[in-house]
């Protein structure tokens, strides 16, 4: 090596950039362990994406659940518009659906008021009630 070639140790440019310590006095500068911030950035990384992860399936076992249960209730409104009723329903009032033989029939005797008489019914199905907008809301599913 000439004395004209700066040797792998050198250090040519501004003093405040320099990558190695100058002087005696200069603070001690420790090389990074790369290795060591990538793990714990990729630790951080799944810890806050398995918290991520864990919100969206509350809220998709939520969504689902909601589902469900409009689900239940359009089937049940269903059943109650295919039902025999032998009166005009009326908003904010409380009724019973029941099932026999397959053919269902809104009452407004709810399933415990049928008193000595035995239900006429085979099976209590929901207690709902006629919503402002004409639909029903289940108040009670059997």
């Amino acid at each position: 090596m000439t004395n004209n070639e700066p040797d792998e140790f050198s250090y040519r440019g501004e003093a405040s950039l320099s990558p190695i310590p100058l002087s005696i006095s200069s603070p001690v500068i420790k090389p990074e362990d790369k290795n060591k911030i990538r793990a714990n950035a990729v630790e951080a990384m799944h810890h806050y994406a398995q918290q991520e992860i864990s919100l969206l399936r509350k809220q998709a076992e939520l969504i689902m659940q909601q589902v469900r249960e409009i689900e239940d209730r359009m089937k049940i409104s269903e059943h109650i518009y295919e039902s025999d009723m032998r009166f005009t329903p009326v908003v904010g009032q409380v009724y019973h659906l029941y099932e026999k033989d397959d053919h269902y029939t809104l009452s407004l005797i709810g399933p415990n008021e049928w008193g000595r008489k035995e239900m006429p019914f085979q099976r209590y199905v929901a207690t709902v009630k006629l919503m402002g907008d004409h639909s029903w809301d289940v108040l009670k599913n059997s």
